[in-house]
C-alpha cells in the first residue's frame, strides 16, 4: 500500500469502496475486499468536516414521556403472516420480503394489501401497490382470481423512483407495497436499476417517506442463486424487517420466517398453502408433514419441533444401501447436511453401526426443513432403523439432541412437544432423560426415557415402555 501511495502523483484521484473502506489507485468493477460489484467509487482528498448545529425543531423527551401508541401493530387479515411480524404491521416500519422467483411473493403480499384495504378502523385504509415487474392490468387480473379486490387498493405500474413517491404524496396510502425494490431506479444516480448504488438510494429514499408519513411499507426483494438477498447487505440493516419466503416450487407449501425483526419474535413461522385460488394460511400443518401410510416402515420416525410457539410434527426418512463408490455418498433434502454427518459418526462410533461403506440419504416429508437440534434423535432412530431394517413401533415419536460423546441432551418445551403429539394421536415417546419429572405426561402417552444414543437405538426399536 505504501508503495502505491508513493507512485501516486500529487492531485492524482483515489478510489474507495462504499461497502467495505477499501482503496485503490485506479477504478476496478469490483472490490477486491469484500468482492461487491459497482462499489468503488472515485473520492477526492480526504479533508475534515465539521457540521455546524441547527436549531432543534422536537427536542428530546425523557424516555417515559415518549407516545408509544405510534408503535402499536395493526394486523393485516393475514393470520400466519401477522404471526410471522409480532402481531401486525406497525405504522412507519419497513418489511423486506425476499424469495426465490415464483415462490408466491407478489401473491402473498397482493392478498395482504386487498385484506388490509378491507380492515380499516371505518371500513377502508388506503393502499398503494406499486408493480415495477408487472402491468396494472396483470396485477388486477391476479387480485381477482384472489379475491383481494378492494375500493381503497391503489395500483400503479412504475419504475422510477420520483413517479412512485409523486403517487405516495397523491394518494396518501397508509400501506405501500413496492414490487419489487431491485425494479425501482433514480434519476438521480447512475447505473441501471438493481445496481448496488440504487437499491441503497430507493431503499433509503422509501424508508425516508416511511418513517416521515408513518407509512407501512412492503418490499418485495430478489435472491441471488445461493439464496441469499440481493444488494448491499446495508439494505438489510436499513429496513425494520427482513421476511424469508421459503418452498419448494414443486410443493403447494409455503413456509414465512422472520429473519430479523425490531417489533417481535425472530423464531415464528407461518405455514401456506398456495394454490390457483390464492395463498391460504394454515393455522394446523402438522399433517402436511406426515407420509400418511397405515403400516411400519423401517427407516423412518417422527419428530416435533418447535417454530416459535408452534410445535410441529414432521417425519424423517433415511435409506441406508450398500456403496459402490469408494467413497459413500451421503444426501440430505430438508436437513442440515452438517448435522447428519455429525449423527452418522456418532452412530458408528457410540453405537458400532456398520455405516462406514454404505450410502446414506435422508429427507424429510412436505418439503420442510428441520434446523432444530431436537430433530437429532429421529434421525439416529431413522438411521438406526434402515441400517437394521427393523421399523419402529407405530405411533412413536422421538425429540433430542445427541452429543459427540453420544449422549442425549434435553430440549426446551419438552411437555409442548409431547402435548401435541398426544393431540395427533401418537402413544410413544422417545425422550432424553429427565422430562418425566419436570411436569404430567398427556394421557394415553408412554414415554421411555433415554440418556445414550447406543441405550435409545437398543430400547427403541426392540422395548415395549412402561408408562
Amino acid at each position: 500500500m505504501a508503495g502505491t501511495t508513493a507512485r501516486r502523483g500529487k492531485g492524482a484521484s483515489a478510489f474507495r469502496c462504499s461497502e467495505c473502506g477499501w482503496q485503490t489507485a485506479k477504478w476496478v468493477g469490483r472490490c477486491g475486499e469484500c468482492q461487491a460489484w459497482g462499489s468503488v467509487a472515485e473520492v477526492g482528498a480526504v479533508t475534515a468536516r465539521t457540521t455546524a448545529a441547527s436549531t432543534v425543531e422536537r427536542p428530546a423527551l425523557p424516555i417515559a414521556e415518549v407516545d408509544v401508541t405510534h408503535a402499536v401493530a395493526r394486523p393485516t387479515g393475514v393470520a400466519e403472516f401477522d404471526r410471522v411480524l409480532g402481531g401486525g404491521l406497525v405504522p412507519g416500519a419497513v418489511v423486506l420480503v425476499a424469495g426465490e422467483p415464483g415462490i408466491g411473493k407478489s401473491t402473498l403480499l397482493l392478498d395482504v394489501a386487498g385484506r388490509a384495504a378491507r380492515s380499516g378502523e371505518h371500513g377502508e385504509r388506503r393502499v398503494l401497490y406499486v408493480s415495477g415487474e408487472e402491468s396494472a392490468a396483470q396485477v388486477r387480473a391476479r387480485a381477482e382470481r384472489i379475491e383481494a379486490m378492494a375500493r381503497s387498493l391503489y395500483l400503479a405500474s412504475e419504475t422510477d423512483l420520483a413517479t412512485v413517491l409523486g403517487q405516495v404524496e397523491q394518494v396518501q396510502p397508509e400501506l405501500l407495497v413496492v414490487d419489487s425494490v431491485q425494479t425501482v431506479a433514480s434519476a438521480e444516480v447512475e447505473g441501471s436499476a438493481g445496481n448496488v448504488t440504487q437499491v441503497r438510494e430507493v431503499a433509503a429514499s422509501l424508508i425516508q417517506v416511511a418513517k416521515a408519513r408513518g407509512i407501512a411499507v412492503l418490499l418485495v426483494g430478489h435472491v441471488t442463486k445461493d439464496g441469499s438477498i440481493a444488494g448491499p447487505r446495508v439494505l438489510e440493516h436499513l429496513v425494520d424487517v427482513v421476511v424469508q419466503f421459503e418452498g419448494d416450487r414443486h410443493s403447494r407449501l409455503r413456509l414465512v420466517r422472520a429473519v430479523k425483526n425490531r417489533y417481535g419474535p425472530t423464531d415464528e413461522v407461518g405455514c401456506f398453502d398456495l394454490s390457483d385460488v390464492g395463498i391460504v394460511g394454515l393455522a394446523d400443518p402438522s399433517g402436511l408433514f406426515l407420509s400418511g401410510r397405515t403400516a411400519a416402515v423401517a427407516g423412518t420416525c417422527v419428530t416435533v419441533t418447535l417454530e416459535g410457539r408452534r410445535p410441529l410434527v414432521t417425519e424423517v426418512q433415511a435409506l441406508v444401501t450398500a456403496s459402490s463408490l469408494a467413497t459413500p455418498r451421503r444426501a440430505t433434502s430438508g436437513l442440515d447436511s452438517a448435522r447428519v454427518n455429525m449423527v452418522l459418526a456418532v452412530l458408528d462410533k457410540r453405537a458400532r453401526a456398520p455405516i462406514g461403506s454404505s450410502d446414506a440419504y435422508l429427507s424429510t416429508v412436505g418439503g420442510v426443513r428441520l434446523a432444530e437440534p431436537a430433530a437429532d434423535l429421529a434421525i439416529t432412530l431413522a438411521l438406526a432403523g434402515a441400517i437394521t431394517d427393523r421399523p419402529l413401533p407405530e405411533g412413536t415419536v422421538a425429540f433430542g439432541e445427541v452429543g459427540l460423546a453420544g449422549e442425549v441432551r434435553p430440549v426446551t418445551g419438552a411437555h409442548r412437544r409431547l402435548a401435541e403429539a398426544a393431540r395427533l394421536g401418537f402413544t410413544r415417546a422417545v425422550v432424553p432423560a429427565g422430562v418425566l419429572g419436570a411436569g404430567p405426561v398427556p394421557d394415553g402417552l408412554s414415554v421411555l426415557e433415554v440418556g445414550t444414543v447406543a441405550e435409545a437405538v437398543g430400547r427403541a426399536l426392540h422395548e415395549v415402555p412402561a408408562r
